[in-house]
C-alpha cells in the first residue's frame, strides 16, 4: 500500500483516479489543484508517489515537478497527460518523472504504471 498524492485541477479526474487507486488499497492522502498546492503538499506529508498533471493553472506539472525532484531527487511522480501531450510528456520524464498515464484513465495501465514505479525505482543505499 503506498501513500499517494493526487495532482489534477480537475475534480472529476482527482476522483477517478483516486477510485482506482483505492481500489488496490493504495492510500490517497492528499490531493492538490495546482503545482503551487502540489509543491506545499508534497513537502508536507511526504507521500510515496505523486500523479501529476501537466496542464494546471497557477504552476503547470512541468514546473512542480522540476521544483520537488530540486528538493528530492528521489521522488516517484507519475505524470498524467491528454492524448497527443508526447512532447510534455517527453520533457516531465527528463525533469524527473518516472512514468505516465495517458487520459482518459485506463485502470489496468494505471496500477502497472503505478506499481512500476514504486517497486522499480526504490533508493539504493
Amino acid at each position: 500500500m503506498a501513500r499517494i498524492l493526487v495532482v489534477d485541477d480537475a475534480n472529476f479526474m482527482r476522483v477517478t483516479l483516486g477510485a482506482i487507486l483505492k481500489k488496490q488499497t493504495h492510500d490517497v492522502i492528499a490531493e492538490a489543484k495546482d503545482g503551487e498546492e502540489a509543491i506545499r503538499l508534497y513537502h508536507e506529508i511526504r507521500p510515496d508517489l505523486v500523479t501529476m498533471d501537466i496542464t494546471m493553472p497557477v504552476m503547470n506539472g512541468i514546473n512542480a515537478i522540476t521544483e520537488i525532484i530540486k528538493t528530492d531527487p528521489q521522488a516517484k511522480i507519475v505524470v498524467c497527460s491528454a492524448m497527443g501531450q508526447q512532447k510534455v510528456v517527453v520533457e516531465a520524464i527528463e525533469k524527473g518523472a518516472k512514468d505516465f498515464i495517458v487520459k482518459p484513465f485506463d485502470e489496468n495501465r494505471v496500477l502497472e504504471a503505478i506499481n512500476h514505479v514504486l517497486h522499480d525505482f526504490e533508493p539504493i543505499n
